[in-house]
């Protein structure tokens, strides 16, 4: 199965065994895929080594921004693990606030999406609300 047809199924077919398979692959992937950007920046951090002072600074700074970015992809992982059992749970591609489709074109793009788009687009507002 591939994306093209996942886009052109009929809505009865949602998440049927093919697409769930399809997901757990991708997801399955990304896991594997986000372990190894995360290796890759530690052990670039860890064989960095610099004399001059202002390459120090430089290296120091360009490896604070590294150890952020390997942050964000840490915590992807969890993400990850989680849209997996929803997976196993039979909960895979359904909202968790509304129980509506989250849509194979969302999931397509973010395998690990939990709402919906109606659901996420209100729960960012009211976030930005209360943040003002």
């Amino acid at each position: 199965m591939d994306e093209k047809t996942l886009l052109n199924a009929p809505e009865e077919e949602y998440m049927n065994d093919e697409q769930l398979t399809f997901f757990d692959a991708r997801l399955q992937a990304l896991r594997k895929q986000t372990l190894e950007e995360i290796e890759s920046i530690r052990a670039e951090i860890h064989h960095s080594r610099v004399s001059d002072m202002s390459d120090r600074a430089t290296l120091e700074e360009e490896s604070m921004i590294a150890i952020r970015i390997a942050d964000r992809k840490r915590q992807m992982i969890p993400k990850i693990d989680a849209a997996r059992r929803r997976i196993r749970q039979g909960e895979y591609g359904y909202c968790l606030q509304s129980d509506e489709p989250i849509g194979i074109a969302r999931l397509l793009i973010r395998p690990t999406a939990e709402f919906c788009a109606d659901v996420k687009t209100l729960n960012e507002k009211r976030e930005n609300h209360y943040e003002h």
